[in-house]
């Protein structure tokens, strides 16, 4: 099979990339690196011993994504590109609307022009918005509290009218919860630019010293320690969450919906008392107020990708945080390091 994968340099798409390079897979990778290294595609093709052809481009340049499709014949899409950080999108709506709705947009008339009509779509659980209905199935009403959500959101109604106007197209939404970790050989992970939005890679770089402290947002909550719980689902899980997603659309049309997430849910201080043990010495936290918006907690109820998908989250809390030390004590400074 021929993928295209858009952001594929990043966090996730990056160990996407590989396992689907590991399975045989033809991959072109298309991303404008704003938020992701060129050196996370080097290390692929390096733990894969394949080559991944690489175009770097804007999903807001319609001919470049023109110019992508042109002769190339792909069999899929997989869709990671877009910004991501809730907070930078209450700043900035418009920056994340025109860039993830629009960007989106452009890639699906690219793949219509092209006959391209299988998707794989990286949603969020953040489509849910503070609901507390745990475990959090499908059928929630989607009620995104912020932009990002939103963004999210409205490219989830936009392919579910695509797929309910056209049943040539199949297309999976694929709904994340918490990633973390990295590839267990310690050469991809996440390398998030300035200071990380994200539990654990904020932990991870006040244990490699980069930060004095953990700031643990509330400690009011109902839950048995005070703190928010989330579902923390490890990285390559994900990836081979996209790989099952793939191969279920191959013979089906229409938009499914799946959680991708360990139906579990961990504290923020369970997850730095783990990664404690892990790097065996305290990491250092502090108490601050509550965020806005932020539900007390939130965790999948994962059946569906279960039974449809054949797909289960196979790696626990202590192996994200064992895998995801084990990333950033060897790239302290990200893919930086090796620079």
């Amino acid at each position: 099979m021929k993928v295209l994968v858009t952001g594929g340099a990043g966090y996730i798409g990056s160990h996407t990339t590989l396992c689907l390079l590991e399975e045989g897979h033809e991959v072109v990778v298309f991303d404008n690196l704003v938020n992701s290294s060129l050196e996370s595609m080097r290390r692929v093709q390096d733990l894969a011993g394949r080559t991944v052809e690489f175009v770097e481009g804007d999903l807001l340049d319609a001919s470049a994504v023109a110019s992508v499709f042109s002769g190339a014949s792909f069999d899929a899409v997989i869709h990671f590109a877009g910004l991501k950080a809730v907070g930078e999108s209450v700043a900035d709506p418009l920056r994340y609307y025109r860039t993830n709705v629009v960007g989106t947009l452009n890639l699906l008339d690219g793949m219509n022009a092209a006959g391209v009509r299988r998707l794989v779509f990286s949603s969020s659980a953040t489509v849910y918005g503070a609901s507390e209905d745990v475990p959090l199935p499908e059928s929630l009403p989607l009620n995104a509290t912020n932009p990002y959500g939103r963004t999210k959101e409205q490219i989830e109604d936009i392919l579910t009218d695509i797929s309910s106007a056209d049943e040539r197209w199949s297309i999976g939404l694929l709904r994340y919860f918490n990633p973390a970790g990295a590839h267990s050989s310690g050469r991809i992970g996440e390398d998030p630019r300035g200071i990380p939005n994200n539990l654990v890679p904020f932990v991870a770089q006040v244990a490699v010293g980069r930060h004095k402290a953990v700031m643990v947002f509330g400690n009011d909550y109902p839950t048995p320690d005070g703190t928010g719980i989330r579902d923390y689902i490890h990285v390559m899980d994900l990836a081979e969450g996209h790989l099952a997603a793939l191969h279920f659309l191959k013979d089906r049309t229409g938009a499914f919906q799946w959680n991708l997430g360990t139906g579990q849910g961990s504290s923020v201080l369970e997850v730095i008392e783990a990664f404690s043990t892990v790097v065996s010495k305290k990491i250092p936290y502090e108490f601050a107020p509550r965020r806005k918006g932020d539900a007390a907690l939130s965790y999948a109820d994962a059946s569906s990708a279960r039974n449809q998908l054949r797909w289960t989250a196979k790696r626990d809390l202590a192996r994200m945080c064992a895998d995801h030390w084990n990333w950033q004590r060897s790239n302290p400074r990200g893919y930086d390091s090796s620079l």
